[in-house]
């Protein structure tokens, strides 16, 4: 693995909220200041609750950052709202005043070097709702989990190939490592941008958070009747730690003392990294319109897995890598230039290398090389399903776990991670004062989900 810092740590977040000090005597530490840390430290501090946020980083957001690029905000992390009817951050968002967007429903379509048909496009709608309709339905089938591949149907024609790779894109892994019992948690619509960027709405979040930055933890002592976190040469003792951490990192960085129960461990490690990284294109002449659109690139050699065009109606544009494209570069020993090298040699396929003429690419991500990120989420693999509940419960309750991962509903996105770390600080926050109602504590996590699920197109996007 490379250690160079990776690119999308290299330029400075658009806002930095201004954060308290730490408590002297913190009855909580929460481990991480992404998503899930964030909701965590709000919950708990809303339930009068004395908590310390100690981050690794020296910014607060995780996965989720927003750079200013030539005077526009741009996210090199997740940059979706996804599922909004459940989505916590979109209802806080409404709430809070917050300027928000619906994504478009319309697309483009390039088949080789020219626009897609209108018997085209529709014809791979129609591929991607018999596809979605047979994962949606052979998931809910009972006998042993399986891959979701295996429950692709035959007759998807010609457009098979591009449905499957649109799915392995979102999925974080090609669908022959992805649980199919666990697929059909992503299949929401109703997703939205945020002007100003989801890096910069998470900023404001943690505004006046107790939180320590560049304060990586060492080690997690639960031996005792509270807690001890290490954190280089400072020690923080606590009633409870909540660990908002990346899986991946948690399998890679042994912190706790003892060891966690044999089940906890098995949870953990046996999800896979899933891999989804975008390259930043700043391309005026980009021959695409409309804003916040996707575009299917297919046919030739290098068809990519997503484009999502003109964001927020500037001429800025993501390119998407997937799993095989990054395990691909990584063989090379590529680079963020050797993915700059694969965007202008798959969209001179398409458009010709005059078309480029004014193409930039001023910012690629890479979040699988990240020290503290170390992919982009968690994949539950065939025969892991109940990895996610597994680590909901807590540890000798001193212990919780909170983030993406732990979400069936909203995997891999902020929006999940951010509704765990909710869960998390309020069920330490009944726990400290004794309260173990469970009618109590569903009704202040909230209930409105939707009773029903819409099985959609998932769309080729930033988690």
């Amino acid at each position: 693995m490379r250690t160079s810092r990776p690119e999308h740590e290299r330029w400075r977040p658009s806002i930095a909220p201004r954060l308290a000090p730490l408590p002297d005597d913190p009855e909580v530490i929460v481990v991480g200041a992404g998503a899930a840390g964030i909701a965590a430290a709000r919950a708990l501090t809303a339930r009068g609750v004395r908590v310390a946020v100690l981050e690794a980083r020296d910014r607060v957001g995780g996965r989720l950052v927003t750079v200013s690029l030539r005077g526009h905000a741009v996210d090199l992390g997740g940059h979706w709202l996804h599922a909004g009817p459940i989505n916590p951050l979109v209802r806080l968002g409404t709430a809070r005043g917050e300027p928000l967007r619906v994504a478009a429903q319309d697309s483009h379509l390039w088949v080789g070097r020219r626009h897609g048909r209108p018997a085209e496009a529709a014809a791979l709608g129609r591929a991607f709702a018999i596809a979605d309709r047979a994962m949606s339905t052979q998931a809910t089938w009972p006998g042993p989990d399986r891959a979701a591949a295996t429950a692709l149907p035959p007759g998807l024609g010609p457009w098979g190939r591009r449905v499957e790779r649109v799915h392995g894109l979102v999925s974080g892994q090609g669908l022959d490592r992805v649980s199919l019992q666990d697929f059909p948690s992503m299949e929401y619509g109703d997703n939205c941008f945020i002007a100003g960027g989801y890096g910069g709405y998470l900023a404001r979040l943690a505004q006046g958070l107790p939180v320590a930055l560049g304060t990586p933890v060492t080690g997690i002592d639960w031996g005792g009747p509270g807690v001890r976190v290490c954190a280089g040469s400072r020690s923080f003792a606590a009633r409870a730690v909540i660990v908002t951490v990346p899986t991946m990192v948690l399998r890679a960085t042994p912190l706790f003392t003892p060891a966690l129960p044999p089940e906890v461990e098995g949870a953990i490690r046996g999800f896979t990294t899933g891999i989804y990284e975008h390259a930043v294109l700043h391309w005026p002449s980009c021959p695409f319109r409309g804003a916040d659109r996707l575009a299917s690139l297919v046919g030739g050699r290098d068809a990519s897995p997503g484009l999502l065009t003109r964001i927020d109606g500037t001429p800025f544009h993501f390119f998407e890598l997937d799993a095989p494209m990054a395990a691909a570069l990584d063989a090379r020993r590529a680079g963020p230039d050797g993915v700059r090298r694969l965007v202008r040699t798959t969209l001179a396929a398409h458009f010709g290398a005059r078309a480029l003429h004014d193409l930039s690419i001023p910012a690629v991500s890479d979040w699988r090389h990240d020290p503290f990120a170390r992919g982009s989420w968690a994949v539950v693999p065939p025969g892991h399903a109940g990895a996610r509940a597994a680590l909901q419960a807590p540890v000798a309750d001193r212990v919780w776990f909170a983030g993406e991962a732990l979400s069936r509903l909203q995997w891999g996105t902020a929006g999940g991670a951010y509704e765990e770390g909710q869960r998390a600080g309020e069920a330490v926050a009944d726990s400290l004062s004794g309260c173990r109602c469970p009618e109590r504590r569903r009704r202040r996590e909230g209930t409105d989900r939707p009773a029903g699920r819409r099985a959609l197109r998932p769309q080729p996007s930033g988690r």
